[in-house]
């Protein structure tokens, strides 16, 4: 056997392997799906009926029609995570072209320690900032979910290693001719980091869009309340309605959907680049 022919075999085996792992992943998802469609005392028969014959839109009527507010709570996340993830975005981008492209006394001592704060687990910093946010007039409002995910080193690092794959000589040729280093910055590197941006918004947008913590601690009122949470509405005293909540969850996946969509080939034109560099 020839090594172009052993190379294609491999390449079978680890598509197969990638696959099945793939569709063990997606499983529950494809259950939260099929439940969504069915009535309640379908929901959890075994074994799992993927296709019912009761199928209906019932419960997408009933999330969206129901006493519970749950277009109230679609645009409440919608609201706080775009505006979080543009202010990520934009902050991300210039600390990380700060710390790429401009020499200054002490930047990779100063880059280290904002880097280190990954280390401490986003739970500690809940009490914190609770306390903070009530004494300035934050708590119970959406800016209180918004500022965290406004700054964060993640962001910076993701965008600041990308930058500084960029080669010197295009700031310094831009340089040369008058261009300042914002005129660098928004001509020159921005554009050719689309791909490190995109990833940047796809990772943000999910993490904010899923985030239940913070507005756990931070939200009382019902009418601010984002999806994650505004889920927990749909339990009552005497009752949970599975199948609606399942339906709640499909709906407020598209979002996520439409921002992966947009932003897919980008990413993976980037990531395909990336991987022919030496």
């Amino acid at each position: 056997m020839g090594y172009t022919s052993r190379s294609r075999l491999l390449k079978i085996i680890m598509t197969t392997v990638m696959g099945i792992l793939s569709i063990f992943m997606l499983l529950p998802f494809f259950w939260m799906l099929s439940a969504s469609f069915k009535p309640d005392n379908e929901v959890f028969g075994f074994p799992i009926q993927w296709i019912t014959k009761s199928f209906s839109f019932t419960n997408y009527l009933r999330v969206w029609n129901s006493d519970v507010p749950f277009f109230t709570f679609f645009i409440n996340s919608v609201k706080v995570t775009v505006i979080a993830v543009f202010g990520e975005v934009v902050t991300s981008a210039l600390a990380g072209y700060s710390f790429a492209k401009i020499k200054f006394k002490g930047r990779d001592l100063v880059f280290l320690i904002y880097l280190s704060t990954l280390i401490f687990p986003g739970q500690m910093m809940l009490i914190p900032r609770f306390v903070l946010f009530r004494e300035i007039g934050l708590y119970n409002t959406h800016w209180a979910l918004i500022l965290p995910g406004m700054f964060t080193a993640f962001g910076t690092f993701l965008l600041k290693q990308f930058f500084s794959t960029i080669p010197e000589e295009l700031s310094e040729s831009a340089k040369i001719d008058g261009a300042s280093h914002w005129t660098i910055f928004t001509r020159i590197v921005l554009p050719l980091s689309t791909a490190a941006v995109s990833a940047l918004i796809i990772f943000q947008f999910v993490s904010m869009w899923n985030s239940y913590e913070p507005a756990l601690i931070y939200l009382r009122t019902k009418s601010l309340a984002t999806i994650p949470l505004g889920l927990q509405y749909f339990n009552t005293e005497n009752s949970t309605s599975y199948a609606t909540i399942m339906a709640a969850s499909v709906s407020s996946l598209i979002p996520i959907f439409i921002v992966f969509l947009s932003f897919q080939k980008q990413f993976v034109q980037g990531i395909a680049t990336a991987g022919l560099k030496d």
